[in-house]
C-alpha cells in the first residue's frame, strides 16, 4: 500500500516524500537541489566562460551567433546557481585580411573595425546575449597585455630571430607543413596548392620573422592532456588533438615584416616586425582577466567554447604559449562543430549565408536561441532550415510547453487562478487513490530532472538538457490529458479532491521547467513563471525542490500565450492546423535565405 503523499512546508525546505512506495526506489531518492551546497560548485564560486573573439572581415552569421548563445546559456546557468560569473566576447581585429577588407572598403582599418564590431554587438544584443565584457584587440589594455606576454616569452628565450621558409595561407593566417597542403585546380583550370584543412589557397612564402619554441612544449602538451582528460571535450576532438601530438611539433612563426603587415601590434623593442595575428588574439582571455595585473582569480577558472576550425589553435598553441609564460593551459576546452544550411556549408557565393537578425525577428530572439541550443550538437555539423525552426517550435514551446500552461492557469479549469490544494491520498492505492503507474514515473523523472539538466549544462550539452526537459513536458502533458480533469464533477468531493491535485502537480511541473529553461529562453522563462506567480527571489537553482507547499498561491496576470505558433513558409509541405480565433499566428518574416 502507497503511504499518502506529504507535503513539506517551503520554510522547511524538504521534498514531498513518498514513504515505503514501490513507486520510490533506492536509485530514485529524492534529493535536495539547492546549489549552493552543490558538489560542482563546492570547490568554485567563480566562472570565466568565453566565446572566441570573432574575426570582422565580414558580418556575423548564425555560426557566431551559436557559439555566443552556447556561452551565454552556460553564464546564466552558473547566475542561477549563485556563482560570480564573467563571460566575455568580441572581436579579433588585426591582420592581413582585416588590411585588405578595409583597403577594399576605402576606409581606414580602425573606422572598418569598429563598424564591423559594431554589428557583432548589436547581433548579440538583438538576442540577449549578456556578456559582461566585450573584447576589441584594438583597445590599448590589449595592446598592453600582448606586449607584456610577449616580453615574458621573450626573457625566458622562448622568442628568437629566424628564417621561415613555407607554405602560407593568407586567409587562415598560417604557416602549413608539405603534408598539409594538396594540389587543386582554381576557377580558371590552374594548378594550386590549397590548405587539406580549411581549403584555402596557400602561397610558398619566406622571410625572416620571430620563431616560438613550440617543439619544447609536446611533452608537457601531452602531460597536461594526460591529467586532464576532460581538458578538450567532446572526446572526439580531444583524440585529434593527441592524434596531432603524435608527431613533433616544428617551431611556431609569431611575427610578420612589418613592410607586409602594418595593421597590427608591433613587436616590442622591433618596429618592424608585427605581432603574429594568432598570438595577439589568443591573449584576450587574458586581458579580459585582468593580466598582467590581477588575472589569477579568473584565469583559474576560464573555460573556452570554440568552433571545430580553430582547435589547433586553442589546444596547442594557446596552451604552450600559456605554459610558456608560466601560466596554467584554461580550465576546459568545448568544441562545437559547424552549421549548414539544408546540407550545404553556408557560402556567401551560394547566397545561403543565414542572417541571425533576420531570423531572430522571424522566429523571436527565444525561438532562435531555443532551436540552436536544442538541434546543435557539439560533435557532429549540424543542419539549418526555417521549417526545422518552424517545426520544433511549433512543437516544443507553443504546443508542449504553451498548451500545457494553457489548460492548467484556463479560468474553466483553474476558476480560482490559484494553486489549489494537493490531496495527497490520491496518489495512494488506498480508496482515495487515483493515480497510475505512469504518474508515478512522471514525477519521478520531474523530481530528478534538475540534476540531470545540472550535469548536461556543465558539460555544455545543452541539447540534451532540452530533451529531457521536453520528455517530461511531454509525459505531464499525457499526466493532464490521461486523467482529462475538464471532465469531472466539481460537486463530487472525490472529485474535486483530485481535479486540484492534478491542477497542483501540473503547475509545480511547469514551475520546475521554467525555472530550468531560464539560461537557454529567459524571456519565454520569465513569461512562464511570471504567469504562475513565482517571485524574481525564487527563480534559483536553489528553489529546485519538487512539489513545494505553494497551496493557496495566486497566480500572475494572464499576459496571453506562451508562445505563438509560427506560418510555415509557403510550398511547406507540413499541413496547416486548424486555426482558432483565439490563435495569434505571427507573420514569419523573409524567410527565405539572403547572403
Amino acid at each position: 500500500m502507497r503511504t499518502p503523499l506529504r507535503i513539506i512546508t517551503r520554510s522547511r525546505k524538504a521534498l514531498v516524500i513518498w514513504r515505503q512506495s514501490a513507486f520510490l526506489s533506492s536509485r530514485s531518492t529524492p534529493r535536495r537541489v539547492n546549489r549552493t551546497s552543490s558538489e560542482v560548485c563546492k570547490e568554485e564560486r567563480s566562472s570565466y566562460i568565453t566565446t572566441p573573439i570573432f574575426y570582422v572581415n565580414a558580418s556575423p552569421h548564425l555560426g557566431h551567433l551559436y557559439s555566443a548563445v552556447l556561452a551565454d546559456c552556460m553564464h546564466r546557468y552558473k547566475l542561477l546557481q549563485g556563482v560570480e560569473s564573467r563571460f566575455a566576447t568580441g572581436t579579433d581585429e588585426h591582420g592581413l585580411k582585416i588590411q585588405q577588407a578595409a583597403d577594399v572598403a576605402g576606409e581606414d582599418p580602425l573606422t572598418f573595425c569598429t563598424g564591423v564590431s559594431q554589428r557583432f554587438r548589436q547581433v548579440f544584443g538583438s538576442c540577449d546575449v549578456s556578456f559582461t565584457d566585450y573584447i576589441r584587440t584594438t583597445e590599448e589594455r590589449h595592446r598592453r597585455a600582448v606586449e607584456h606576454f610577449w616580453c615574458v616569452l621573450r626573457d625566458k628565450g622562448l622568442i628568437y630571430k629566424g628564417s621561415y621558409e613555407g607554405w602560407y595561407s593568407t586567409p587562415d593566417e598560417s604557416f602549413l607543413t608539405p603534408t598539409q597542403v594538396a594540389d587543386a585546380v582554381d576557377a580558371m583550370g590552374q594548378p594550386i596548392k590549397v590548405s587539406l584543412e580549411s581549403g584555402h589557397k596557400v602561397e610558398w612564402l619566406k622571410e625572416e620573422n620571430y620563431m616560438y619554441r613550440l617543439s619544447a612544449f609536446r611533452t608537457q602538451l601531452l602531460d597536461w592532456l594526460q591529467k586532464n582528460p576532460r581538458a578538450i571535450q567532446p572526446d572526439r576532438f580531444l583524440q585529434d588533438v593527441l592524434q596531432w601530438l603524435q608527431d613533433d611539433l616544428p617551431d611556431l612563426s609569431v611575427s610578420r615584416q612589418r613592410s607586409r603587415l602594418q595593421w597590427g601590434i608591433p613587436v616590442p623593442g622591433d618596429p618592424e616586425h608585427t605581432v603574429y595575428v594568432w598570438l595577439d588574439a589568443l591573449v584576450n582571455y587574458l586581458t579580459v582577466a585582468g593580466y598582467p595585473d590581477d588575472h589569477d582569480h579568473w584565469w583559474s577558472v576560464a573555460r573556452h567554447i570554440v568552433g571545430k576550425d580553430i582547435l589547433k589553435f586553442h589546444a596547442i598553441y594557446w596552451p604552450a604559449f600559456l605554459l610558456g609564460a608560466g601560466l596554467a593551459p584554461p580550465r576546459s576546452i568545448h568544441v562545437h562543430s559547424h552549421w549548414t544550411v539544408n546540407g550545404t556549408k553556408m557560402s556567401k557565393s551560394l547566397g545561403n549565408v543565414v542572417d541571425p537578425v533576420e531570423r531572430s525577428q522571424a522566429f523571436t530572439t527565444d525561438g532562435l536561441r531555443y532551436f540552436l541550443l536544442r538541434q546543435g550538437v557539439p560533435d557532429s555539423d549540424c543542419d539549418y532550415t526555417d521549417r526545422k525552426v518552424i517545426k520544433l517550435l511549433n512543437a516544443e514551446l507553443a504546443d508542449s510547453l504553451g498548451g500545457l500552461l494553457n489548460r492548467c492557469a484556463a479560468p474553466a479549469l483553474n476558476p480560482t487562478q490559484t494553486y489549489p490544494p494537493l490531496c495527497p491520498r490520491s496518489f495512494t492505492s488506498e480508496q482515495d487513490g487515483r493515480a497510475v503507474p505512469e504518474d508515478y514515473r512522471m514525477l519521478d523523472a520531474v523530481r530528478s530532472l534538475p540534476t540531470l539538466v545540472e550535469h548536461h549544462y556543465e558539460s555544455l550539452h545543452v541539447y540534451k538538457a532540452l530533451e529531457a526537459i521536453a520528455s517530461c513536458v511531454r509525459q505531464t502533458n499525457g499526466f493532464v490529458q490521461r486523467h482529462a480533469p475538464w471532465k469531472l464533477n466539481r460537486t463530487d468531493a472525490g472529485d474535486r479532491r483530485w481535479l486540484n491535485s492534478i491542477i497542483y502537480v501540473s503547475l509545480e511541473c511547469l514551475r520546475i521547467y521554467g525555472t530550468l529553461l531560464q539560461p537557454v529562453v529567459p524571456r519565454v522563462a520569465d513569461k512562464l513563471l511570471s504567469r504562475l506567480g513565482v517571485r524574481a527571489d525564487e527563480r534559483n537553482w536553489a528553489d529546485l525542490d519538487f512539489l513545494l507547499s505553494y497551496r493557496g498561491r495566486t497566480l500572475g496576470r494572464d499576459t496571453g500565450v506562451l508562445f505563438n505558433r509560427l506560418e510555415s513558409p509557403v510550398g511547406d509541405e507540413q499541413k496547416p492546423r486548424k486555426m482558432k480565433k483565439t490563435d495569434n499566428y505571427p507573420k514569419a518574416l523573409n524567410l527565405g535565405t539572403r547572403s
